[in-house]
């Protein structure tokens, strides 16, 4: 049995108590944070443990040693503020705000579970001053709690960490300016020099070249030192303090993974043949135990040396050693999108793959293999990107877009605009589609990116149900098309394998009828939720309510015709959405049937997101929001009963 333990917050205190030099407490609690985060990783399944060592050592040291929070509390108007820009590093930020009892054990424990904590920052945690995760935002927001303090009076410092990979995005270099310009002079942006991204390396993806230059031509006093040596960061803000007249950087230079040595930068890219395994995901039971046994012994050598008890710990959670944790037990629609992708490359000369440093998550790494000419890797520059495929598009080439949804269809809808009016042809793949995954929160679940470009007159937008249908409607966005697609696909593994008809055919407009029925009729798409359509559709037939289930692939145009055949005997009609109530597959449905004198007078009920998604395993947040399932199958049978 593998017992996953937690060091409590008593044993956290004995330390801060204890009569002992202030760097080695510093580098004891922030070992102890190192165990309590990759311990709440596991747990949690998923996380982002690379980012979060990276920066333990500087938060720790902000938090125990720098800020005056300890003084004041966290909700005194002069308090010092930090918070994360960059967001992955939240299980680290989670762990230390644990060690001071600002997050109650119980809470800290649930990591990415509902009614716990988020997968990035979110207020609603205990401590998080501001929600991110989506990219670039930090340095402007943190610009604006400096004004607030300078306008209502209030003392003490903002302080805001971004990630190295970050500062590609456009809107850092549009803050840099501005917070010169404003003479915002309380704040202090601290980059996390980690030097690796998601799985490359900074330098292979976008080199920044020599940022304290650049940071001090646009007027920035930078300082940089060793973001793992408690003495040079004193110093490093002690240095800072002295510096009235402009806005104050730190770079500190740190290891991806400092803490446990498979996951530190050099070695984990060694052993990752040039790519780095440990940005997020959670270790295997065998390379949890090595590694959390790795910082214990840590902790209890410097305890040793220092005449103090070992650290005790508590179980948290059990696993069998030898319990195989399965994501899903169907295909990745994204790796059948991955092998479409390279056919299409064979036959078309004029495809362009452009990337916006996801590329192994979107699946594209055996494109970029096979035609590194023909891909193009923007870094964290989603707008860049959009406009560039702009370009490209203009010269006869077809590029093909990709990124996370809530990126790609929300920080770059004005470049996406600009390009459909030029009425050149572009294919946007937006990946993390819709609520699951929800443990990461609301900074990556998309639900709006089908009403921002549904509102294209000339784009079309599709969501496959599985594998075959993916390929399907990429080879359709490629060959047939005559204007822009979008392509929403999940990200996760399928919850089962949508089987198709022998029949099945992908034709404009048309859906098809997986499971059929007479009593009543659910139009949805997507693997997550033709999966809970046909959970509701099986619980449904022991009420002896037939439901039929059709798969409706196409979020923006319906065939009217077909629309009026497939539901002819059906009263009331359902439409179930991965995506916001407003814009989706029910606007869709409900527009074509105020257009049809045959379904005019039938019911048709939306089941979609109508608040900002929950955060948790997919089936606490289909459940919370009410799309599971046994959820829908109740819903459906109260709204006939009425």
């Amino acid at each position: 049995m593998l017992e996953i333990e937690l060091i409590t917050e008593t044993e956290f205190q004995r330390v801060l108590k204890a009569d002992i030099d202030k760097y080695a407490r510093l580098a004891l609690l922030s070992d102890m944070c190192c165990a309590n985060t990759l311990a709440t990783v596991k747990r949690a399944g998923s996380g982002h443990l690379g980012s979060s060592f990276s920066s333990l050592d500087i938060v720790t040291y902000l938090y125990h040693y720098e800020m005056n929070i300890a003084e004041l509390g966290v909700d005194h108007p002069d308090r010092d503020i930090y918070f994360s820009s960059k967001g992955h590093d939240v299980p680290g930020h989670y762990a230390v705000l644990h060690s001071l009892g600002v997050l109650s054990e119980e809470r800290f424990q649930l990591l990415r579970r509902l009614n716990g904590t988020h997968g990035h920052p979110d207020v609603s945690i205990p401590g998080m001053e501001a929600n991110t995760g989506s990219l670039g935002m930090g340095i402007s927001k943190a610009k604006g709690m400096s004004l607030a303090k300078k306008m209502s009076g209030a003392k003490g410092r903002v302080m805001v960490m971004t990630g190295d990979g970050e500062l590609q995005e456009g809107q850092i270099w549009e803050s840099l300016q501005t917070t010169v310009y404003q003479k915002v002079n309380n704040l202090i942006a601290i980059v996390d020099f980690n030097k690796i991204q998601t799985d490359k390396c900074v330098k292979d993806i976008i080199d920044l070249g020599d940022l304290a230059r650049k940071f001090e031509v646009f007027g920035w006093h930078a300082e940089t030192c060793n973001g793992h040596d408690f003495a040079e960061l004193e110093n490093a803000f002690s240095r800072l303090k002295k510096i009235e007249d402009r806005p104050k950087v730190l770079i500190a230079d740190t290891i991806k993974g400092k803490g446990v040595s498979f996951m530190e930068g050099p070695k984990a890219l060694q052993d990752g043949n040039g790519l780095y395994p440990w940005h997020s995901g959670a270790p295997d039971n065998d390379t949890f135990e090595a590694g959390y046994c790795e910082i214990v012994n840590r902790i209890n050598t410097r305890l040793e040396k220092l005449e103090m008890e070992p650290i005790k710990t508590q179980v948290m959670a059990t696993r069998e050693r030898n319990q195989v944790t399965l994501k899903g037990t169907a295909e990745k629609v994204v790796t059948a999108y991955g092998e479409a992708l390279l056919k299409i490359g064979a036959q078309r000369t004029d495809v362009i793959v452009l990337d916006a440093d996801l590329s192994a998550d979107c699946g594209l790494r055996p494109f970029e293999k096979a035609y590194p000419d023909r891909f193009i890797e923007n870094g964290i520059a989603e707008q860049d990107m959009v406009s560039t495929a702009g370009g490209l598009a203009l010269h006869g080439f077809l590029p093909i877009v990709n990124s996370f949804g809530v990126f790609l269809a929300s920080r770059a809808n004005e470049q996406i605009y600009c390009n459909a009016t030029e009425k050149t042809k572009i294919i946007y793949v937006c990946h993390y589609a819709g609520l699951i995954p929800a443990g990461p929160g609301k900074s990556h679940q998309s639900l709006r990116d089908i009403s921002l470009l549904g509102a294209l007159p000339n784009c079309t937008i599709i969501e496959p149900c599985n594998g075959i249908e993916t390929e399907h409607a990429l080879q359709w966005c490629v060959d047939q098309a005559e204007q822009n697609c979008m392509l929403r696909l999940i990200i996760s593994p399928a919850p089962r394998t949508i089987a198709l008809p022998d029949d099945y055919s992908f034709s404009f407009g048309r859906g098809t009828v997986i499971k059929e029925g007479k009593d009543t009729i659910l139009f949805a798409y997507g693997p997550v939720m033709m999966n809970e359509a046909l959970t509701a559709a099986d619980i449904l037939s022991e009420q002896n309510i037939s439901l039929k289930v059709v798969n409706l692939p196409w979020l923006n145009e319906v065939d009217l015709s077909w629309l009026e055949e497939v539901s002819a005997d059906c009263e009331f009609m359902f439409a179930l959405d991965n995506h916001s109530g407003y814009g989706g597959l029910g606007d869709l449905l409900l527009n074509a049937l105020m257009s049809s004198p045959e379904l005019r007078a039938r019911r048709l009920t939306k089941f979609a997101i109508d608040e900002y998604p929950a955060c948790g395993t997919p089936q606490e947040a289909l459940a919370y929001h009410k799309l599971d399932g046994s959820s829908l199958a109740e819903r459906i049978a109260n709204a006939i009963s009425q």
